[in-house]
Order: structure tokens, then sequence, then C-alpha cells
């Protein structure tokens, strides 16, 4: 009886040494080169690429963490499109949408702009910028059409692109 526990505690002291040993022990960290404070140490746990998620704990992993402040393509087109009112902006979705927007020269006539992202690199093909068009009558009937061909969205995506270019280039600068 006694041997049999002697035994039984003997195999879970050696089950748990081989737990903790297969770990890979330790690794000795300077801890003057570690950052204070939580959102230092995550800052720099997300620089590096490594945090939780759970696309990364199925076997997903190498993301590329990429805030919208250093996408110049985000930044230039709501700098551009900072005189109007914005309904929906996100960064992970890849669209901008205005409200909708009417100078004072013209009270039955708004447009409303979006802004969407296909990729992050500085071409006409990464903006697709769509323009709706809202006129209303005096009966407050209102109709809306898309402009497909118009001067609006060739100048905003024009605009958008030409600022970019220019923030891409200051980004390049600062980096060296």
């Amino acid at each position: 009886m006694k041997i049999r526990k002697f035994f039984s505690c003997l195999l879970i002291y050696l089950i748990s040494l081989g737990f903790l040993t297969s770990c890979g022990g330790f690794k000795k960290v300077d801890q003057r080169q570690m950052p204070d404070g939580a959102k230092a140490k995550a800052r720099k746990n997300i620089e590096e690429g490594r945090g939780v998620s759970l696309g990364g704990m199925l076997g997903g992993g190498n993301t590329n963490y990429e805030f919208s402040s250093s996408n110049p393509l985000w930044r230039a087109s709501l700098e551009t499109l900072d005189f109007l009112p914005l309904t929906t902006v996100d960064y992970s979705g890849g669209t901008i949408i205005t409200d909708w927007y009417s100078d004072n020269s013209t009270s039955d006539s708004s447009i409303k702009i979006t802004v969407r992202f296909l990729s992050n690199e500085i071409s006409a093909g990464s903006l697709k910028v769509i323009v709706h068009q809202k006129k209303c009558n005096t009966n407050n009937n209102c109709k809306v059409n898309l402009l497909n061909e118009s001067k609006i969205k060739n100048e905003l995506n024009s605009v958008i692109l030409r600022k970019a270019a220019v923030f891409e280039k200051e980004q390049k600068t600062k980096k060296k």
C-alpha cells in the first residue's frame, strides 16, 4: 500500500517535471530594455507582430499590423474629406462614407461620397470613389442618382492620390 502510494507520487512528480522542463527554460531578459507600463508593452508586442488573435490560435499567423495613421492613402482621404460630415469611417473594412452634404448655393441638391480602399498601394486602382447626388423638388420628392463620371469623383481621386504620395514621401524621409 505504501509502495503504491510512493510510486504514484513519484509518477506525478516526474510528469510535472517533464511538463515544466519541456517549456524550453527561461530566457534572460535585461529589464532596462523592457518598456514600462501595459500600454508600452502592448505597443511593443504589436510592433513585433506578437499578439493573441483567433486566427493565430487556429493556425492563421503572420498578421501584418498596420495602423490607420501609418497608411498614407487613408490619411490623405480623411484629410481631403475633412470638411464633410462623416457617417462611417471603418479602417478595417476599408470604407469612408460621408453624410449628405450641400453647400449654401444649392438647397435642393446634395451629394454623398463613399471611398473604398482596394489596396494599400498608392495607385489609381487602389481607390474607388463613389458619388451619389440627391435632388429634391418642392414637394420633398427626392431622387438619388449615381454620378459615374463626374468632375467631383475625378478631382477627389486625384487629390487623394497626390496627398498620399506626399505623405508616403514624408514617411520615407522620417525613417532615414
